[in-house]
């Protein structure tokens, strides 16, 4: 007995003491995912045996028994199979067999007791101490390292020690002062802000310098840029037609929130849910066009309701990907492959975005209305008659009505047709003698019908009926001709409850043959009678009600909002992703892998944001913190923006991560200008981008922060700094888009058959965000440097170098104009041609151009006006296509400009 004991102890110390522990989530499922999980989870669960989640991976397989056997790798049929010399019974079946480590890592692991983990990012994110800080006494025998200036260098200076790498120098005032603008800004210091800075030698300067750029207002545009492509922000609605979309407030609220540095759980939850807010403002619905920015679909023939469906689902995708970084496109059609979340919990988590009002109509309803002139003024007068004498209930009704035209119901959802249908996917269209159907409409206290029409024909008799034609007639009217489109109102007879309404349409002076269409219906709203009755002036508000209702005056924003009780949609399964085979019925609800769902919160999108910025959510501050530090350093800690789950790149620095993340919620209280500045005040920001050989070849893509960031400018960037250099750059904020100079032939728009019309004055060159976008035809010159088309969100955008981008620096006529300009710049300061290069080299990079480079851009002058003087017509289309200037001198030094314009070191960020 003593014997056996023995030996158990012997066999449990060389097991669970001796033998390192295997880590399942490093080490165990990326063999598992590579390996394994084709053939035995997701879709295909060969033999019954699946790897995708736990439960699953210690069930009973087909032949009665579970592939693994916690503590028991010699009786696991796992073992068996990967070991088996026999071709048929060895895994994986048909490919290379497992290398002998790959084998011993798989028994260790189950002989350790098989036990599944957790990824890292799908832990709460927990206070963590920060590396070599000594507390009390400690603080006593500990030695300070002068090199740190805040935590973060603690975690990054822990790091080199193990990598045997040394930190670089900090960088010089000049490199710290333009990265440190373009980081914040976007765009180059204004020149007194720089100049102050470059002659102000105290030891505070430089967080007076970050200081002065976070409270600018260019701030909320650098930021915003970001923000765009993750809202997949354009300017149009993508697919074939591509049609003009009105969504430029939502870009304003965006530059707004970021320069009141709006906490980011707000931030969040106004996009998310603004319009289910208490006491909603005009704001909070504008936020919600972050999921209007989804490509719609005005095709004639195309099925509305498929691309509200298309619709939804990029919501759910986008939401995942861009707030918290995670792949959750593939659950859509099955369990996720690699990451605990399944099949149902996908449309769990789409019944949060299944019951918004929108409905991939041509109008893009609901619309956010702003009145303009003399209606703006009469919505003021309308909504105090409404305050004044209706019930709380009836006014939030009417006035929600008046700003967004809601809850009307499309027509666009009519059936049952009869010599009428939803003509081209846009409005119901009756013939003559048309009878069509609105299902399931709530009658109860609806006396009032407000409608939306156009009718060709006098004479034509409009009959409404519940639950079959030629049941009770609820109304009957003459519809009044009208060529444009006219909105009206009529009484209904009282009826109770749910009933399908059915419409019938005849004129006696068409003749019956005749199937032209002869009027049109966009929208019914179903209402009781108009408050205030009794009192003087009623008929007059009524009016101005209806001239509300029908206005065209104002200034139109696609929003979401959520259905009312009475039209609420139910979520269903998709099987294996389509739309047209529906499953299970679900209810709103998220992964039972994360976070729980707050108590007490509601089951619609505002419960949804309460989840995702919960305290305890994982993921959400982790991707921002992850985002913010690749703009910053650029690459994320977390290389892969997009996915920090089981197949994404592993953090370099995880507790530096979790501190940020920490810090973020419980510090800074969600403060975005607050995390920024700790990272750009750090010593690791602030080091010199130089690299030695040896460092260079210990750590190629500085994923260890031995050197400061040194990484190409964004699109926008580029064209900012170099209309801002150039003199040209308006600061003009807000508004429309406007149309810069743009080649002519890019647009191509078959259908809508609109021009690129370029914009007049300051409007030519105003920073990149206002640019019109295009998703069918973005600004050229802005997607040769890596810009991206807006159809889908992107987490983060992929830096190429191809010689597109210095033939659009060296070419585009937007940057031949901001050489000109620049020339001009130079020539203003006057001297010699030595003097001007060197003050235009100053106003670019902030330092004093070396020797080798004025000599070389002095030489390329002197070639240049040789050359031009005997091409005295290209000497003046460089000067000015237009003028009569031809002189040799001036054409050369916008040719050195554009050089300069074009440098490596100028369209870098060092």
């Amino acid at each position: 007995m003593v014997m056996v004991l023995m030996i158990a102890g012997a066999v449990f110390i060389n097991s669970y003491l001796l033998s390192p522990r295997v880590n399942f989530s490093t080490e165990v499922k990326p063999l598992l995912n590579s390996k394994c999980i084709s053939c035995h989870g997701g879709v295909k669960k060969d033999g019954g045996f699946s790897l995708l989640f736990e439960h699953e991976a210690m069930d009973t397989t087909n032949s009665g028994t579970p592939a693994i056997i916690p503590g028991k790798p010699e009786q696991s049929e796992l073992i068996k199979r990967i070991t088996a010399t026999d071709p048929e019974e060895r895994m994986p079946y048909k490919h290379d067999p497992l290398s002998d480590e790959e084998i011993d890592l798989l028994t260790r692991w189950i002989r350790q007791g098989a036990k599944w983990g957790e990824h890292w990012a799908y832990i709460p994110v927990k206070s963590v101490t920060v590396p070599g800080v000594a507390s009390g006494i400690a603080k006593l025998f500990s030695s300070r390292n002068d090199w740190v200036v805040n935590p973060v260098d603690n975690f990054i200076y822990t790091q080199l020690k193990k990598e045997r790498l040394q930190p670089a120098a900090m960088a010089d005032k000049p490199t710290l002062l333009r990265r440190a603008s373009l980081d914040i800004i976007g765009m180059p210091a204004p020149d007194a802000i720089a100049q102050w800075y470059l002659n102000n030698n105290n030891s505070d300067a430089y967080a007076q310098l970050v200081d002065t750029l976070l409270s600018l207002p260019q701030y909320g545009e650098r930021w915003t840029a970001l923000w765009m492509d993750l809202a997949r922000y354009a300017d149009s609605k993508g697919y074939e037609k591509d049609s003009y979309r009105n969504i430029w407030r939502y870009r304003d609220w965006l530059i707004k929130a970021f320069n009141n540095d709006m906490p980011y759980d707000r931030f969040l939850t106004e996009q998310l849910a603004g319009d289910l807010l208490p006491e909603v403002t005009d704001e909070q619905f504008i936020a919600t066009a972050y999921h209007r920015n989804t490509v719609t679909n005005d095709e004639g023939g195309s099925d509305n309701e498929e691309f509200r469906v298309a619709a939804v689902m990029d919501r759910v995708n986008t939401t995942w990907e861009t707030l918290m970084g995670t792949t959750f496109a593939c659950v859509q059609c099955h369990s996720h492959p690699y990451d605990p979340f399944t099949h149902e919990e996908y449309f769990k988590f789409l019944a949060f975005f299944n019951n918004t009002r929108d409905e991939d109509a041509i109008d893009e309803y609901p619309l956010f209305r702003e009145y303009k002139g003399e209606d703006s003024v009469k919505y003021e007068e309308v909504k105090a008659w409404i305050q004044q004498h209706a019930t709380p209930e009836k006014q939030k009704e009417l006035v929600t009505f008046l700003k967004t035209g809601q809850p009307a119901i499309n027509s666009l959802v009519a059936n049952n047709f009869y010599r009428s249908e939803i003509s081209l996917s846009e409005y119901l269209s009756l013939s003559n003698l048309a009878r069509c159907r609105l299902a399931t409409v709530n009658l109860r206290q609806k006396t009032r019908l407000i409608f939306r029409y156009r009718c060709y024909a006098p004479n034509s008799q409009w009959n409404i009926y519940a639950d079959s034609v030629g049941g009770k007639l609820l109304a009957s009217v003459n519809l009044e001709p009208s060529s444009s489109w006219k909105v009206a109102a009529i009484d209904l007879e009282p009826v109770e409850g749910t009933r399908d309404i059915y419409f019938s349409f005849n004129n006696p002076d068409i003749d019956k043959n005749n199937e032209d269409y002869l009027a049109y219906f966009d929208w019914f709203y179903f209402t009781g009678e108009f408050p205030g009755k009794e009192r003087q002036g009623y008929e007059a508000m009524y009016q101005a009600f209806l001239h509300l209702a029908g206005s065209r005056s104002f200034t139109a924003t696609p929003i979401m909002m959520e259905n009312p009780e009475d039209m609420t949609r139910k979520t269903h399964v998709f099987v294996r992703g389509n739309w047209l085979e529906k499953g299970d019925e679900v209810q709103p609800g998220t992964p039972a892998s994360l976070n729980p769902f707050p108590e007490g919160a509601p089951r619609n999108r505002l419960g949804l944001a309460m989840w995702l910025t919960a305290k305890d959510n994982p993921l959400t501050s982790r991707t921002l913190v992850n985002r913010i530090w690749e703009q910053l350093m650029g690459q994320g800690i977390a290389e892969t923006l997009e996915d920090i789950g089981t197949q994404g790149i592993s953090p370099t620095h995880q507790p530096l991560m979790d501190w940020l993340s920490w810090q973020l919620m419980n510090e800074y209280n969600w403060s975005l200008k607050q995390l920024i500045r700790t990272i750009v005040m750090s010593a690791t920001y602030r080091q010199s981008s130089e690299v030695s050989p040896e460092k260079l070849e210990a750590d190629p893509f500085n994923k260890y922060y031995a050197r400061g960031p040194r990484v190409r400018l964004t699109a926008e960037q580029i064209r900012d700094q170099g209309l801002a250099v150039s003199g040209l750059l308006s600061t003009k904020m807000y508004g429309p888009s406007v149309m810069p100079y743009q080649p002519e032939g890019i647009w191509l728009s078959p259908y809508a058959r609109v021009t690129w019309v370029k914009s007049e004055g300051e409007d030519q060159h105003r920073r990149a965000i206002y640019t019109h976008w295009k998703r069918a035809a973005p600004y050229p010159s802005m997607i040769s440097f890596d810009g991206i088309a807006r159809e889908v969100c992107q987490a983060r955008r992929i830096r190429t170098n191809t010689p597109l981008q210095a033939l659009a620096l060296l070419n585009d006529s937007a940057y031949l104009e901001m050489a000109r300009s620049f020339a001009g710049r130079m020539e203003k300061q006057g001297g010699d041609l030595q003097k001007q290069i060197s003050s235009g080299y100053r106003m670019a990079m902030y330092r004093e151009i070396d020797p080798e480079k004025l000599e070389t851009l002095a030489q390329l002058h002197q070639q240049v006006k040789q050359e031009l003087a005997a091409e005295t017509a290209s000497a003046r289309e460089l000067i000015d296509e237009h003028g009569e200037d031809d002189n040799p001198d001036k054409a050369a030094l916008i040719v050195v400009a554009n050089a300069m314009l074009n440098l490596d070191e100028f369209i870098t960020k060092n």
